[in-house]
């Protein structure tokens, strides 16, 4: 769904506002959104460490309140005066600009804040979608593109690792989303970076994913009727919405499991290379790392503990689950939490298999015969 139709977001600076103890002006209840924006616009200075945010949230006031021009004059005051992160200034300048009924201006101010190629996908992110309210597609599918390309550097593989790596995220996932989006609405063919937003969309779990893939969620006629608050569309939302909201009770009404994770030869060889602190709980050989799964499966089993299971790790999996929990991927935090969403979607095995099935450790050999030969163990 476009900018146009979500509630207006500056940016991080304003989040910051509230975690910093900032002036007491800001927590007050005005009357209006003007009487608010007067009291910070005035209280800036009396807290020269708060200025910027300050302002920012000023700004932000008026232009709730229409008050556009009075927005442009904090731009363009925190431009002159200096400022922390002045292109994500510029690209709220070029909104006020275009707020005004200045087009010609906001396209100047857009296209001299893309010669600056910064480095931050904030930037990118809000003026592609700036362009994508504004109806003009093609040129929100360029600032999204270049936005992403400026991110992850020139040359750099367009796979989940490579966006999980970027100093930003989050931010660089956001852009290959908008990207996809905007491609869709004007027909074009999927694209290695489409591809790679289906793959991000894939790793955020089974519930998030399966019931609405990027090409169903961007489809333009589903988007347009949705705009429109066409009553038909409305109701099949609100019925997808109720199927999803249904399936992810079901999951939830699920026993309980306690997973422990374990990696295939491939996958472990690409968890140690990318964080070698990994080693410190699964050690550097695969062999004893199998025997290690089965070990802490057999003592779980012994104190009591029931629904065991065993889910086959995933790299890219665990980086995405980590970046949407705001984890460190290479923490143990991480991976219990990957466990755990493994276990609550289903995508486990149960523990122990038959002694004749096969084991799960993926070998194809059977399992009295592989992991459960009390003689490796």
């Amino acid at each position: 769904m476009s900018s146009k139709h979500r509630p207006k977001k500056k940016t991080k600076l304003k989040a910051q506002v509230r975690s910093k103890h900032a002036p007491q002006t800001t927590f007050r209840f005005y009357a209006s959104g003007v009487e608010a924006a007067t009291a910070m616009d005035e209280s800036a200075d009396q807290y020269p460490e708060y200025r910027e945010e300050t302002l920012l949230e000023a700004a932000s006031e008026w232009t709730l309140a229409k008050e556009f021009h009075r927005a442009l004059a904090i731009y363009d005051r925190l431009l002159e005066e200096g400022c922390e992160e002045p292109e994500m200034v510029a690209a709220y300048r070029s909104e006020a600009l275009w707020d005004m009924g200045r087009a010609d201006e906001a396209r100047e101010a857009i296209a001299d804040l893309r010669a600056r190629h910064p480095k931050d996908p904030g930037p990118w992110h809000y003026v592609a979608e700036l362009l994508e309210s504004k109806d003009e597609p093609r040129a929100a599918m360029e600032w999204f593109t270049a936005g992403i390309t400026h991110a992850l550097g020139p040359g750099t593989p367009l796979t989940p690792a490579s966006v999980e790596g970027a100093e930003r995220a989050m931010e660089v996932e956001q852009l290959v989303t908008g990207r996809h989006r905007v491609r869709r609405l004007l027909g074009e063919p999927h694209d290695d970076c489409d591809d790679l937003a289906d793959e991000l969309h894939e790793a955020r779990g089974p519930l998030f994913s399966a019931a609405r893939p990027p090409d169903e969620l961007h489809d333009p006629r589903r988007q347009r009727a949705t705009w429109e608050s066409d009553p038909e569309a409305m109701e099949a939302e609100i019925a997808a919405v109720q199927q999803e909201a249904e399936a992810y009770r079901a999951a939830q009404a699920q026993p309980r499991m306690t997973c422990v994770l374990f990696w295939a030869a491939d996958e472990f060889e690409e968890l140690l290379a990318r964080w070698p602190a990994s080693a410190d709980a699964y050690g550097t050989d695969h062999a004893g790392h199998l025997r290690q799964v089965e070990e802490v499966l057999r003592q779980l089993s012994e104190e009591g503990a029931t629904h065991l299971a065993v889910g086959r790790g995933d790299v890219a999996g665990l980086a995405a689950h980590a970046r949407q929990a705001g984890l460190t991927s290479d923490a143990p935090s991480a991976r219990s939490a990957y466990a755990a969403e493994l276990a609550r979607t289903g995508e486990t095995e149960a523990w122990p298999p038959p002694r004749n099935a096969p084991c799960w450790c993926g070998s194809e050999r059977k399992y009295k015969k592989c992991c459960g030969n009390p003689a490796l163990v």
